[in-house]
């Protein structure tokens, strides 16, 4: 592809300008739809005269409708976003990020998705669209057991998962931890139920909190169903999971104000799989939990992390300190550029 782009470049390069012109057109009205034209020419710094023509194209091309609160995509023109992200993230520097953003933070592979999450909440389809493409390109043919966690980033993966997936796969979604006390939507079981829904494949339920008293704590675990459900986590070959600060998670969990206070006096940033962790990497305090475990991910072949946001750097960089060297980490721009922040790219 790289090679493709850079003959471009040579032979054509005003094909190349006019290919970045529309990419930038159907992008921001991903981001900003339902948009009008007058709004749309200005973020693009276009006039309406040469947006009405690019525009008049992207909708003979099918990939733009008009609506009465203003242009939108259609959903070919959803489907073409990350695809075109991954085009031109070679010719804006994008692929010497992600490779340096890999390096640095030790593992095998960034995919990093324009923009930031934390300005503009829409960007998580684009990061739900790119772990979708990723799990296209890794997950084998035949069976496939994928461990899932829980919370507002996974949801909205959940939500781009498409019955492309699917071909020539066996698909099986299973809740990698218990419930926690937070919304439905956001929980393990949830979101792997939907993950399950939209691909056409199957999900195992979790019947436990997260959360136990390490007296109860053996006695569940053999429950028949819980310990089938442990047994089908030891079979992973994919774990998508998510990465949280700290202290917003302790608050979610329900810890004490003694405990998150602890927390905080250990320099705890970052929180997965019921661990907190310093800046260093270091697990300061594991919280008793029924699920999966981090010392099993050495084993499982496709680890998947997913965090974005500005807000979320230095939990991300934390967290991967300690994480195993083969994860791949799905980010945004506004992430990655806090965690270079001062490295020469």
């Amino acid at each position: 592809m790289l090679e493709l782009i850079q003959l471009i470049e040579k032979l054509a390069p005003e094909t190349l300008e006019v290919l970045k012109g529309r990419y930038r057109i159907l992008r921001m009205i991903s981001v900003s739809s339902p948009i009008g034209r007058r709004l749309l020419a200005d973020k693009l710094g276009m006039t309406e005269r040469v947006l009405r023509t690019e525009v008049d194209i992207l909708r003979k091309q099918h990939l733009v409708q008009s609506t009465k609160s203003g242009m939108i995509l259609t959903p070919a023109g959803e489907k073409i976003i990350p695809e075109l992200e991954q085009i031109f993230g070679h010719i804006l520097g994008m692929k010497d990020k992600e490779t340096t953003l890999a390096r640095y933070l030790g593992i095998e592979q960034c995919i990093i998705v324009s923009g930031d999450t934390d300005e503009t909440p829409v960007l998580l389809d684009h990061l739900g669209d790119s772990v979708v493409n990723l799990l296209d390109q890794v997950l084998p043919e035949g069976r496939n057991v994928i461990a899932v966690m829980g919370g507002t980033t996974m949801a909205a993966v959940a939500e781009r998962m498409s019955e492309q997936l699917r071909e020539n796969r066996e698909l099986l979604f299973v809740p990698a931890r218990g419930g926690v006390g937070e919304r439905v939507a956001i929980q393990s079981n949830s979101i792997s139920a939907v993950m399950a829904q939209k691909t056409g494949g199957k999900h195992r339920v979790l019947y436990a909190p997260e959360y136990v008293r390490s007296q109860t704590y053996s006695l569940l675990l053999e429950e028949p169903e819980i310990k089938e459900t442990m047994n089908l986590l030891k079979q992973a070959n994919c774990v998508l999971l998510g990465i949280g600060d700290a202290m917003h998670m302790a608050q979610r969990r329900g810890l004490s104000a003694q405990l998150i206070k602890e927390l905080r006096d250990k320099g705890a940033v970052a929180e997965a799989f019921g661990e907190f962790v310093d800046k260093d990497g270091n697990i300061i305090y594991k919280i008793p939990r029924i699920g999966l475990k981090s010392d099993s991910l050495k084993d499982v072949p496709n680890v998947i992390a997913v965090a974005a946001g500005k807000h979320k750097a230095r939990a991300i960089e934390a967290y991967l300190r300690q994480a195993p060297s083969h994860l791949r980490l799905v980010t945004d721009e506004g992430a990655a550029n806090e965690i270079l922040k001062g490295i020469s790219l």
